[in-house]
């Protein structure tokens, strides 16, 4: 039976080389590792290496990557995740940094899939400009806002549902404690609850329902008010952030915190990457594409 020939993965530990010429980079990311790979100018794979996600990691990829020739361009993926970190990296060491948002699916048809083919494909949508678009910055005071509004997002969601269990909780309840707390305001009512267990021992025996119930509804109110000031403390924070970098949006009427803070996290800490009030509305997913075919004719939203 006649031998196959050995299918070759490209090169993982190809050697750096001088040259002249720019190169450009494509870094598949992921939690541990970040799989990168150089092409040429014409398209040519120089090599291909995996990195630690560690400041060490990210220096050693960018001297790699700089030893093959001038580094100008670096596609990345997953630049709002896993390679937020590197793209700030490069970007600190003037690099520009180009989002993938994902591979070509009919090159990845006919190739398959590995990280290193992900990783050169990144570099070839780059070389190509198939990818043009500029990532958020994500290393100032906008970054801030959105770690807090992600905090406080889960809180509020958290509260929501403990308020819900709460009343769960009321409406199955003897009728004593049932009627004792009717016709409350949920403050009121949470303010309540929370005294249920004040006179109470710090481990009660729950012999009955009725005591049970008082107990599971003080730990639900107080669990309510704990998380009721997170909010109250985060919402200052995201306050205090948006008065020192954009007092001027919660000039605008009708224009809280809240939505302060939305608008200024889809624009990203570098708005200039937006260069028109299209390319917002592009952002936002709410900018027209073209759908027409033969006869018909049409638009729909660029939910891309």
């Amino acid at each position: 039976m006649p031998r196959m020939p050995q299918v070759l993965e490209p090169s993982q530990t190809a050697r750096p080389h001088a040259d002249s010429g720019e190169v450009v980079l494509g870094v598949d990311t992921h939690k541990d590792l970040h799989v990168a790979a150089v092409i040429s100018p014409l398209g040519g794979l120089l090599g291909s290496r995996g990195f630690p996600t560690t400041s060490a990691g990210y220096r050693q990829l960018l001297c790699w990557a700089r030893g093959f020739g001038t580094l100008g361009r670096a596609g990345v993926e997953g630049t709002g995740s896993y390679g937020a970190g590197l793209a700030r990296y490069l970007r600190a060491e003037r690099v520009r940094v180009i989002e993938i948002n994902q591979p070509d699916r009919a090159s990845r048809r006919r190739r398959g899939k590995t990280d290193t083919l992900d990783a050169e494909a990144a570099a070839r949508a780059v070389l190509s400009g198939r990818a043009t678009t500029t990532p958020k910055a994500g290393d100032g005071p906008v970054e801030m806002l959105g770690l807090y509004k992600l905090a406080k997002a889960s809180a509020t969601k958290s509260r929501t549902q403990a308020i819900n269990q709460l009343k769960a909780v009321l409406i199955r309840a003897d009728p004593p404690l049932r009627e004792s707390l009717s016709g409350l305001s949920n403050r009121v009512l949470i303010r309540r609850c929370a005294q249920l267990t004040d006179n109470a021992p710090s481990n009660p025996p729950h012999r009955d329902i009725a005591t049970a119930a008082s107990y599971t509804l003080a730990l639900l109110a107080h669990r309510i008010l704990a998380l009721s000031s997170e909010i109250d403390d985060l919402t200052h924070q995201i306050t205090t952030v948006l008065h020192t970098h954009a007092p001027q949006l919660l000039d605008v009427h009708g224009v809280g915190p809240d939505t302060a803070a939305a608008l200024l996290i889809t624009a990203g800490d570098n708005p200039d990457r937006l260069h028109t009030e299209a390319s917002f509305a592009a952002v936002c997913g709410v900018s027209p594409v073209e759908a027409s075919s033969g006869k018909t004719h049409r638009r729909r939203l660029n939910r891309g």
